[in-house]
């Protein structure tokens, strides 16, 4: 039977021979909102927990407004949020220098011109000044503290000296912060290499609540949610939205940061869907460009698929990677050459600690339950020795399965990334 899955800006489609037990879990349908530029202007003026957009702005004094937006690995429809945003500053003849767009790139590379085009449209582009923050930049950053878990607080000085505070947002599954959006344009969008790397630690990381769908005793949320809240970062305004596999907007919110949950509840309901049994095999991808643009990213669907896998099973990452492996310091720590047990233990000790070292000790988690497929437009040398395996395509990777598990083996396919997700009932632990 012929089956299809996001690559890119594409899809591929794959043969698997109808002797396999063979699941495919597709999201649910999710009509986009027809006029999305005008319902999120709609939006301003009825706010939820806030007052009208129009009358926060109309107190802006003789400072600035910055938006907060998302960086290029995020597929958020920046450009018609900017778009709505920019007809209201033109009716309140906002002058255009008094609007700063700063782009949230956590500690990800600079979007480049192009990619900033792209997200932003030729209008927003040239009309406005585009900041884009750096993490590593010590004068582009505010010390404000600690938190309760000692995370030190750096965040962005442009968005801290603002008048008006707007942040926009993707809200989705996250496969250690429980959920994107809300906070996390600012942590670690907007926030300093100190703050990202406290927030990010080992330890959060390997609680057993950092993982997809779950905020609760989550403290890589709770850490970025009490900086969120302090008096100088919080807000004044907030938009954030939902997407379908076609990245068209299927709902929109707009007002308080306190009406995040609005949208966690809503994803709840239609990202999730229970098993009751693992897979031998699943086969997985991050939903497409932009996220599944370097192996960095792609390792958030090998999260995926850590989820509906047996131990000792096999994922297959279906990503294009036109990008590469990502930063250089993920691509130091694939290639340690230490197997992954060895690696989680030395983050767990402290032995090693860098930039992307969450990523990896989530890959090394996965890799200590399952086997890995990457089918990209990586080549085998660059998969590094960390344990990843080459496969230059679906029906390889499978080929090589049957071996292992037989021709009866059980197969789940994941085609739409963290738009749909599989959750195993376990005793004494309730995933969401």
């Amino acid at each position: 039977m012929i089956y299809q899955i996001a690559y890119g800006q594409e899809k591929i489609k794959f043969n698997l021979s109808d002797e396999l037990n063979v699941d495919i879990f597709q999201s649910q349908q999710r009509l986009p909102i027809e006029n999305p530029k005008q319902t999120i202007i709609r939006s301003f003026s009825n706010p939820l927990l806030s007052k009208p957009l129009n009358e926060i702005l109309s107190k802006r004094k003789d400072g600035y407004i910055c938006v907060v937006i998302s960086d290029s690995t995020r597929p958020i429809p920046n450009l018609i949020i900017l778009d709505a945003l920019m007809v209201t500053f033109n009716e309140l003849n906002i002058p255009d220098e008094k609007v700063k767009i700063l782009i949230a790139n956590g500690m990800h590379r600079k979007c480049t011109p192009k990619e900033i085009k792209e997200m932003v449209g030729k209008d927003v582009l040239f009309k406005y000044d585009i900041i884009n923050h750096d993490a590593n930049d010590d004068q582009m950053l505010e010390y404000l503290g600690e938190t309760e878990l000692k995370t030190p607080i750096y965040i962005n000085r442009t968005y801290l000296q603002a008048s008006i505070k707007i942040i926009t947002g993707l809200v989705e599954p996250h496969f250690f912060a429980g959920f994107s959006g809300g906070r996390k344009s600012i942590v670690p969008g907007i926030a300093g290499k100190d703050t990202i790397l406290g927030n990010h630690c080992a330890t959060n990381i390997n609680s057993p609540y950092a993982r997809f769908g779950i905020i609760k005793d989550n403290p890589v949320f709770s850490d970025a949610d009490e900086i969120l809240k302090m008096k100088q970062v919080r807000p004044d305004f907030m938009i954030n939205v939902c997407i379908n596999p076609e990245h068209q907007i299927t709902k929109i919110i707009s007002g308080s940061y306190r009406i995040y949950n609005e949208l966690v509840k809503y994803q709840k309901k239609i990202c999730f869907r229970p098993i009751s049994e693992l897979y031998d095999v699943v086969i997985t991808g991050n939903g497409g460009y932009p996220l599944d643009r370097n192996l960095y990213q792609a390792v958030k669907s090998m999260a995926i698929g850590e989820m509906a896998v047996k131990k000792g099973g096999t994922i297959i990452s279906v990503n294009e990677c036109r990008d590469g492996i990502g930063s250089s310091s993920f691509e130091k720590q694939i290639n340690l050459n230490i197997p992954p047990d060895e690696i989680q233990k030395k983050i767990l000790e402290g032995k090693l600690s860098e930039p992307d070292q969450w990523q990896t000790q989530i890959l090394a988690r996965i890799l200590s339950k399952a086997n890995i497929y990457v089918i990209s437009s990586i080549s085998h040398e660059k998969l590094g020795n960390i344990g990843l395996k080459y496969a230059s395509d679906i029906e390889t990777a499978i080929s090589e399965c049957i071996k292992k598990y037989g021709s009866k083996m059980r197969v789940l396919i994941l085609p739409d990334g963290p738009e749909i997700l599989p959750i195993y009932h376990r005793k004494n632990f309730k995933y969401i």
